[in-house]
């Protein structure tokens, strides 16, 4: 199948799921993750009605920013961002999902009150504890949201995780429920700077048991580029 034809059957996908959960299709967005697709493929997802794109390499969005392979579509980065990096982000793109740490925090909003703007962010929750991934555990989401409000800069929109590797979607099912009572429960709270706007959680193989568990933000790349082919190292 094209690339025109998989973007039209993953939002037939997410339009069933938002519909069989009770809730409108048009609330969730669809984040194309465009790793490892250059600025051609990029394009023509977006001329196929792809909103938005996801990129995980800080230098691979810069290259095809460059090339403008971004043109009409929203940018977000959705791959771990070390501290050094987050300079040449910082009103780029209009979210970054993968805030982990306090320190990432203060050096985002040091960046954006350098420019005068304010950068949203998701702060990123390990909700399968795993220790290869980034991201904070549940019980210290609380004091970083609380942080927030010392950093002129930013704008906490929400919450990101990124589950186990699991066997069949309904498996992911835990995690996704436990983002959201994190996100309802902080939601009720008063932080500065905070506000519960978004969940950015599914990927191909499991968006829509996210989007049943309340996933507003979908961020999917195989299902529309097909299967990655890393370079094999050399020996």
């Amino acid at each position: 199948m094209s690339i025109a034809e998989n973007i039209a059957q993953v939002k037939a996908n997410i339009e069933r799921a938002a519909l069989a959960a009770g809730r409108d299709p048009k609330e969730i967005l669809l984040v194309g993750a465009t790793k490892m697709n250059d600025a051609d493929r990029v394009r023509e997802a977006i001329a196929a009605g792809l909103p938005c794109c996801g990129e995980n390499r800080v230098q691979e969005l810069l290259e095809k920013n460059e090339a403008g392979a971004y043109a009409g579509a929203q940018l977000h980065f959705i791959g771990t961002l070390q501290k050094n990096k987050a300079k040449y982000l910082v009103g780029l793109v209009s979210l970054i999902h993968s805030v982990d740490s306090v320190e990432l925090m203060k050096e985002i909003s040091r960046q954006a009150v350098k420019r005068g703007i304010r950068q949203d962010i998701l702060i990123e929750v390990n909700t399968g504890g795993e220790a290869s991934k980034s991201g904070l555990a549940p019980g210290e989401l609380a004091n970083v949201l609380e942080k927030a409000g010392e950093f002129p800069g930013i704008f906490v929109r929400g919450l990101m995780t990124i589950p186990p590797i699991c066997r069949a979607p309904e498996e992911n099912l835990p995690y996704f429920d436990l983002l959201r009572q994190l996100f309802i429960d902080n939601g009720e709270k008063k932080y500065d700077n905070v506000c519960m706007d978004f969940m950015s959680m599914g990927m191909s193989g499991d968006y829509e048991a996210a989007i049943a568990c309340g996933a507003n933000i979908v961020r999917v790349g195989t299902a529309i580029f097909g299967q990655r082919h890393y370079p094999e190292k050399q020996a």
